[in-house]
């Protein structure tokens, strides 16, 4: 099968060709002839399958006809978060070159003057993220009665991100004549309910079973202590032995584990950058395009780059973290093995990881392969048990999960800490302790990179208020002065 034989007018065909693909995939294959034939589409097919084509080429063709105009958009496509939103508008730039049509990114972090602009020129592809979109509905700036096309992506991260209601006004908005293309990687049961309330009749296309990891990744385990310093040296140590290591993705589950990951790989020399949702538009957009060019090596990032970005050569993927809910998994994994490619997926569990793991391998049907030892899960239960029923406190890791690599990357600054001289006044003592707290800068680690300076929560304890950037005025450091015998 050629893309020659699909349909698609010459101008998208050289465009494809001047891409570099010669084979479609198996969804392209599917899905092409039946959006030319005007049908409603129900893709399923896991990340990575060629989604984004599929509907991409197929609209340039339906769009050689007709012409935009001002504030009526006469397609319009979804999608849950800003980077896939601007992943589809290279898309159609790329495709499209041979074709003169306006292309709009309604996304937030961008100006709505800007948007309004191209919004009033005529648009023949309106590309954007549901709560932008109602904004400029709402501002009476985009009128919605002419879309010819809609598309929905991602449908089931739209379902986790709480768009699903949005979703719903959307499609009630735009005529019921329309064209609906729905995309989505699972079919969970209210994805069901929202195919069958808002598609006519569609082709479904489906092209490999539901919640599967692809067959040419390979899915490895690694046992780590819980305690966060151990586990970042587990992870260090991963990422210098792996083989064939071009460039890899690292997740976590909290965006506070994020930024502390990041700083402690910078202070390690690795070449890494960051992605998570606190971070400004511009910054996440500049990262991604820096991970792509290949001037960032690693990229550690929560579950807002886990689904549906297009970056090709992704050689590894490493879960810092073991995902909470099962099917983040799968979108995790998806990041590597891209169109045939070969990859490799590490995931640190430790023994608290179990029920998450269990559920891991119940929904992907596949047992996972260990590196080294596997975690006895059942003597740490046990342990865990024995130590509540003795009542001895769980050792923490607190000063591990921040101070330890602070002090592995600056000994000096400890070591003087710890060896100043104290007077032996108990009132003199006190202040002695707040005066090295306001004057001790914080460890990098706690600073949190994407909350506008804020610090970050100490796993031990919160910083005392006076510590926190607060002047003492020097006569309050100053021993107080014997009373006189009256």
């Amino acid at each position: 099968m050629t893309f020659d034989t699909l349909g698609l007018s010459e101008k998208v065909l050289a465009a494809v060709e001047a891409a570099g693909y010669k084979e479609p995939t198996a969804i392209q294959t599917g899905a092409i002839p039946q959006v030319l034939e005007r049908r409603d589409i129900l893709g399923i097919a896991q990340t990575g399958t060629g989604k984004t084509a599929s509907f991409t080429l197929p609209m340039l063709t339906l769009l050689e006809k007709g012409r935009a105009r001002a504030r009526m958009p006469r397609t319009l496509i979804l999608e849950p978060t800003r980077e896939l939103a601007a992943q589809v508008e290279e898309n159609f730039a790329r495709y499209g070159i041979n074709h003169k049509l306006n292309i709009a990114l309604l996304i937030g972090g961008v100006s709505f003057s800007e948007q309004d602009k191209k919004l009033d020129r005529g648009t023949d592809v309106l590309i954007a993220t549901p709560g932008r979109l109602l904004d400029h509905f709402e501002r009476g700036k985009l009128l919605l009665q002419g879309v010819e096309i809609l598309v929905i992506d991602e449908a089931d991260r739209m379902l986790d991100m709480g768009f699903i209601p949005d979703i719903e006004r959307i499609c009630k908005l735009i005529p019921f004549t329309r064209q609906t293309l729905f995309f989505s990687a699972t079919m969970p049961p209210e994805i069901q309910r929202l195919t069958e309330a808002f598609l006519q009749n569609p082709a479904r296309i489906e092209v490999a079973p539901t919640s599967s990891t692809a067959e040419n990744v390979t899915l490895l385990l690694k046992g780590t202590p819980s305690k966060d310093f151990e586990k970042r040296a587990v992870l260090r140590e991963l990422l210098e032995n792996a083989e064939d290591l071009q460039n890899a993705i690292v997740f976590c589950n909290r965006k506070r584990d994020v930024t502390t990951l990041f700083r402690s790989l910078e202070r390690h020399e690795f070449n890494v950058g960051t992605l998570h949702g606190d971070m400004d538009q511009r910054t996440r957009m500049m990262m991604l395009d820096n991970f792509r060019k290949g001037n960032i090596k690693l990229l550690v990032a929560s579950d807002v780059a886990a689904r549906g970005l297009d970056i090709p050569e992704v050689s590894h993927v490493f879960n810092y973290d073991v995902p909470i809910n099962a099917e983040d998994y799968v979108h995790r994994i998806g990041r590597t093995g891209r169109a045939g490619r070969s990859g490799v997926a590490y995931t640190l569990v430790t023994s608290e990881d179990q029920k998450y793991l269990q559920a891991i391998e119940a929904l992907i049907n596949k047992k996972l392969e260990w590196i080294g030892d596997p975690i006895d899960f059942e003597a740490a239960t046990k342990e865990r048990k024995e130590r509540r029923k003795t009542g001895k406190p769980a050792a923490k890791n607190a000063k591990s999960s921040n101070d330890n690599d602070a002090d592995q990357a600056k000994p000096s600054t400890r070591r003087r800490s710890q060896s100043k001289p104290r007077d032996t006044a108990p009132k003199a003592n006190v202040v002695e302790e707040k005066t090295e707290a306001v004057t001790t800068p914080a460890p990098v680690s706690e600073i949190s990179q994407g909350s506008g300076g804020k610090k970050a929560r100490n796993d031990r304890e919160e910083e005392p208020a006076f510590s926190q950037g607060v002047h003492i005025p020097a006569f309050l450091l100053r021993e107080p002065r014997p009373k006189k015998a009256s």
